[in-house]
């Protein structure tokens, strides 16, 4: 066990069981499950995913590159960095190799989604984030604080026990009574004094979280920064609980906040070096095994040497020393002298190697040496490195902000802010603890004042004064990122040391998830690559679950030093949402299962499930398929329903077909820019059938066009077409036509609509509304008349989709039930459902826009050319349907198929082809079946495609290639059924 005897933020007085890679281990509450594998003496967690070299725990937060595992119990989830799974009991885990995998069960957990609004999000909660927030609240402003640790403070949850009282709160940061006045001390001191600074941190949230405008999110990261400051974070609520977790409530939950100011506090994370095998478990980052020692007291390694570019690393050294962990030597790159932090690793018994570098770290499967630039071997388990720190400007560059290249700290640090956000404390350079909350204290106070002094409650605002329009705000001196503190303690600063020199540098990995190595950069680069971004999709460094946090400037200094350029010349890759991995299942919230797409349901649904009616999705509606009697299987159930369309009457609930009504008086030339024919010359009380084409002359859509007056038109469109076909008038009203003086209203739920088709439907329709004047004479077909039906008022459409005198019988949505019983209960008539609909369609060579359609389709590879009118100058597509190409003669046309067997059906979507016996590939396709069914009017089975140049192959026999060899068809007229057209008069 590597666990100290005593200290860290865990709760020893319990024990939690969990198993990783077959072995049963224990931890304490407070433990993440990186800390309890240390602890447990666990040091490779995973493989490489390209070299499958055995990786260990690197970091101790959302940067870990390596540690990347597969949670199993209570339910699968990948892809998770074991340096941020909270420990529970009945944890099940394993290590992976970049590789996850999916759960092969429904997740049974909640998960949800919240909106929020307010004056000022703070985006972390360590000093600067916590200060900003008591500022902007203590101006009366409503504030959110989002952090994504379960607890406040930041990087005071990985200091040594306390800190010095006077270094937690400078001037009119807090209240008085709090925890100081002045001070200053970097944060990589070691020093040990006064109150706890994670204390003060739970006790500042514990204020905050009092106040009524105030709320603190723990467990939540920010993943998200885009425009008008809108931001999405996720708040993980039950993860660490495992089983334990509540039912009720949501594993995870999306937060999307709108807020009027950002303060971005977001610190810094620590960069690796590149040298030899420093991939190797037991390389760690010098932060993260002082945060492992402090925080969890675990110690990663028993004998350790350093390896550093800048202060950090010493106070790591110092605090692992302390507790027990033998520290070798100190190899320090810089080669000027730092007298305090040198005398003081000195008075510890602990070399100093000024000028000294990291050559190689040597071990089969872990570290047992390092090799230092001078030849010396020290036999060692654990290797701290620390090659400076990154402010995380991620959310800052995602909203648009833009970077500048420090060359005091040797990173990229904020420099041109987006509109009304502040950056604090690490996040733009700061490495005193005293800069930090004093800058906190003045982002919260400066967001709280361009709001109008006393946030939401002090009205609407006023404009920020110049200081507010800095990225931090403050002097010039401290706004360039590194400062000495007043007293003149050391800071972190940075020292440029990327990568230590070698013939061979194929082991010297830049972005240990994807085994990127200097050595592929260096063959980038002399391909010819010269753009960062390049040679970032070249080399793959920076694209995996990490988003390249440790790898992100490493790699274009890299780049920079081969080219023979300076950093700042070659920039940063762009950062992108999001900041960290999402789960999909919390991206879909509620809306999975029955709730992934709202389910919608005629008036009549409720009769069509008590007759055991079979279902099938259009759109968002649910539609009987067919109304299966006792033994009938689905290929009977619609054959009988055919032939009762054929031979009498039947009926079918069409409410779901879209209805928009269009209005004004240019509502006319409106579809007339729409439809392919004239809908201007329609008169009231008349109907015409109408096709949409896109821009480039494909059809989009077909319907009828009802005119109830001169200016109040009513579209019907195809069920999953309704919302599209509303999009786009609204598309062309808003941005091409905004002239015209037209209303467009879906009313599609307003109606409930039952179509009666078939020879007897006359007579069924006449005993149901007495006062109509139903013969062909007084209701010729496209017309309507208003009348009674059933005692209801109604509006009856004599429109036929199935090739049979029909009738569409409309009326309100609340009447539709009685409507339906009142058809049904006359004794004659059968309902039928959509495969039935699709049959009788296809027998008259009706297409199904979608079915028949593939968005390659024009209104005369339909055999529509009658539809394109030649009246009117121009329509939407017009120009495009003169285009060669789509005028050529071997364009795809709709044809009717009869198969020589006529008992065999043919599967849709199938090829065909001229030829009997297939040739060697490739073999020509002249198109597919689009359509296939048995039909009840021609007694035999037969197809509907799209074949090339199909209209001249009228009466060709073609071959449709199925697994068991081509069968021969015959090309066909699409009419197939009446093609007089008797039938649809009665």
């Amino acid at each position: 066990m590597t666990r100290a005897a005593a200290g860290g933020r865990i709760d020893r007085s319990r024990v939690l069981r969990f198993r990783f890679d077959g072995r049963d281990l224990t931890g304490h509450p407070g433990d993440t499950l990186a800390s309890a594998l240390l602890a447990a003496g666990v040091r490779r967690v995973a493989t490489s995913v390209r070299f499958g070299r055995p990786r260990g725990i690197f970091s101790a937060g959302p940067e870990e590159p390596n540690a990347i595992v597969q949670i199993e119990e209570p339910f699968p989830e990948p892809m998770l960095t074991a340096t941020t799974v909270e420990l529970y009991d009945g944890l099940v885990a394993r290590g992976l190799s970049g590789r996850g995998r999916l759960a092969d069960r429904p997740d049974p957990a909640r998960y949800d989604a919240v909106h929020a609004h307010c004056d000022v999000l703070v985006v972390g909660a360590g000093p600067a984030g916590l200060s900003a927030a008591r500022a902007a609240a203590a101006d009366g402003a409503r504030v959110i604080v989002a952090d994504e640790q379960p607890e406040p403070g930041g990087v005071l949850l990985g200091l040594p026990g306390g800190v010095p009282p006077g270094s937690l709160a400078p001037p009119g940061a807090v209240p008085s009574g709090s925890l100081g006045l002045s001070g200053a001390l970097p944060l990589v001191s070691g020093e040990s004094a006064g109150p706890p600074g994670a204390e003060w941190a739970a006790a500042t949230a514990a204020e905050l979280s009092r106040l009524p405008e105030v709320r603190v999110l723990p467990r939540t990261t920010v993943v998200g920064h885009y425009d008008g400051n809108h931001l999405v974070a996720v708040e993980r609520r039950t993860a660490h609980l495992g089983a334990a977790a509540p039912a009720w409530m949501a594993r995870e939950r999306v937060w999307r906040i709108r807020a009027r100011r950002v303060v971005l506090a977001t610190g810094a994370h620590e960069r690796p070096i590149a040298f030899a095998g420093n991939d190797l478990p037991g390389v760690m980052l010098a932060g993260a095994a002082r945060t492992y020692a402090n925080r969890y007291a675990v110690l990663p390694g028993r004998r350790a040497v350093v390896f550093t570019t800048d202060d950090a690393a010493y106070a790591a050294a110092l605090d692992l020393a302390g507790a027990g962990v033998r520290i070798l030597a100190v190899a320090d790159a810089r080669p000027g002298p730092n007298g305090r932090w040198r005398e003081r690793v000195r008075e510890h018994g602990i070399e100093v190697l000024a000028g000294g570098v990291v050559a190689e770290a040597r071990g089969t499967g872990e570290v047992t040496s390092v090799v230092t630039g001078d030849g010396r071997e020290f036999e060692a388990d654990l290797l701290l490195v620390s090659g400076g720190w990154n402010p995380v400007v991620h959310l800052f560059c995602q909203v648009g902000g833009t970077v500048r290249f420090d060359d005091g700290l040797q990173a990229f640090v904020p420099d041109t802010p987006p509109p009304a956000v502040e950056v604090a404390g690490a996040a733009r350079g700061l490495t005193s603890l005293h800069d930090c909350l004093a800058d906190g204290a003045a982002a919260g106070t400066r967001a709280a004042e361009a709001l109008g002094g006393g946030g939401s409650r002090a009205g609407t605002g006023r404009p920020g004064t110049g200081r507010d329009r800095q990225a931090g705000g403050g002097s010039p001196e401290r706004r360039g990122g590194v400062r000495r503190a007043a007293d003149g303690a050391p800071q972190a600063n940075g020292h440029a040391l990327w990568l230590v020199p070698a013939d061979d540098c194929s082991t010297h990995f830049v972005d240990l998830q994807r085994d990127v190595t200097v050595a592929d950069i260096r063959r980038a680069t002399g391909a010819g690559l010269r753009s960062v971004e390049h040679v970032k999709r070249h080399t793959t460094a920076g694209t995996a679950h990490d988003q390249g946090k440790t790898s992100g400037t490493l790699v274009p200094a890299i780049v920079a030093g081969e080219l023979g350029v300076h950093v700042r010349e070659v920039g940063v890759t762009s950062f992108r949402p999001p900041y960290t991995p999402v789960s999909f299942a919390a991206l879909a919230g509620r809306d999975r299962g029955a709730l992934h797409d709202p389910v919608r349901v005629t008036p009549m649904h409720g009769w069509h499930v008590e007759r055991g009616a079979v279902f099938e999705n259009a759109g968002q509606w649910k539609r009987p398929r067919y109304y299966p009697r006792e033994g009938e299987d689905m290929a009977a159930a619609v054959l009988r329903e055919c032939r009762a369309v054929r031979g009498g009457a039947g009926a079918m609930d069409v409410s779901t077909l879209g209805k928009i009504e269009v209005r004004g008086p240019d509502a006319a030339g409106f579809l007339d820019r729409l439809y392919t024919n004239l809908m201007g010359t329609l008169r009231p009380g008349s109907i015409r059938y109408g096709v949409m084409c896109r821009a480039d002359g494909m059809v989009f859509d077909d319907g009828t066009v009802i005119r109830l007056a001169e200016d109040r038109f009513l579209a019907t469109t195809t069920t999953g077409n309704a919302a599209a076909v509303l999009d786009w008038m609204e598309e062309w009203l808003q941005t091409e036509w905004p002239s015209l003086r037209v209303y467009c209203t879906s009313v599609t739920e307003q109606w409930a609509t039952v179509a009666l088709a078939g020879p007897a439907a006359r007579d069924v329709l006449s005993g149901l509304a007495p006062r109509l004047a139903a013969d062909a004479a007084d209701f010729p077909f496209m017309t309507w008349r208003d009348t009674e039906v059933a005692g209801m008022p109604a509006r009856v459409c004599r429109i036929s989709f199935s090739g049979e005198l029909a009738y569409e019988i409309n009326v309100g949505a609340w009447h539709g039930p009685a409507l339906w019983s009142a058809v049904l209960d006359t004794g004659r008539v059968t309902p039928y459902g959509t495969e039935a609909m699709h049959v009788l369609r296809a027998e008259k060579g009706y297409p199904i826009i979608g079915q028949d359609t593939d968005g390659t389709v024009t209104p005369a590879d339909l055999g529509m050319e009658w539809m394109i009118s030649k009246k009117k100058a121009d329509f939407v597509g017009r120009r495009s349907l003169t285009r060669a190409d789509t005028v050529r003669r071997d364009r795809r046309h709709l044809v009717g198929l009869l198969p020589e067997d006529p008992g065999l059906l043919i599967p849709e979507g199938t090829q065909l082809v001229e030829h009997e016996r297939l040739p060697a590939p490739p073999v020509r396709s002249l198109g597919h079946v689009t359509s296939s069914y048995l039909g009840a009017g021609l007694g035999r089975t037969f197809a509907l495609a799209l074949v090339s140049g199909g209209r001249d192959r009228i009466g060709d026999r073609i071959f449709a290639v199925l697994d068991g060899g081509q069968a021969p068809v015959a090309v066909a007229s699409p009419v197939l059924y009446d093609p007089e057209g008797a039938r649809r008069d009665g």
